[in-house]
């Protein structure tokens, strides 16, 4: 891995919500850590494809990410929370002309759809198990998302 895969990388995992990625090929293993949700996923290259050693900096690199401070959490006890049931491409919209399934403040019933989740070519669109108000949308638009990810927030009513 050179340092632009790295950098990508550290990306990527901030924004995917995943709390701790580590790869490991031949000469080579870096942990990146961030400061969310436990969440593991360990990832197993095929030794087949040849891998150029990382320079010894490049690890320092990944620090900065794992040591930012967590903001303080909200008290989040009294709230449901929206899991994706697949993974897949989270999107609050059908198309990007379309008007946004919800947004933090609207209130959402039993059925209703909230998101779509994009995955191998197929929309499905994801519905509302409960009834409330949404406090908080977790994921960004366009997202990757794992199975069981939170994605919503809701206060029951």
């Amino acid at each position: 891995m050179d340092i632009k895969q790295i950098q990508d990388l550290i990306r990527f995992v901030s924004k995917s919500g995943v709390n701790e990625v580590s790869i490991e090929q031949k000469d080579f293993k870096i942990t990146i850590k961030t400061a969310q949700e436990p969440t593991v996923v360990h990832a197993t290259i095929p030794s087949a494809a040849p891998v150029a050693a990382a320079p010894v900096q490049a690890l320092p690199a990944a620090a900065p990410a794992a040591a930012t401070p967590a903001a303080p959490a909200a008290d989040t006890s009294n709230y449901i929370t929206i899991k994706s049931p697949m993974i897949g491409t989270f999107y609050r919209s059908a198309g990007p002309d379309k008007p946004m399934f919800v947004n933090v403040g609207d209130e959402v019933s039993t059925g209703s759809v909230v998101c779509i989740i994009e995955a191998m070519k197929l929309f499905n669109e994801i519905e509302s198990e409960v009834s409330g108000r949404i406090v908080k949308i977790l994921v960004d638009n366009a997202s990757p998302v794992e199975y069981d990810q939170p994605l919503f927030l809701v206060e029951p009513m």
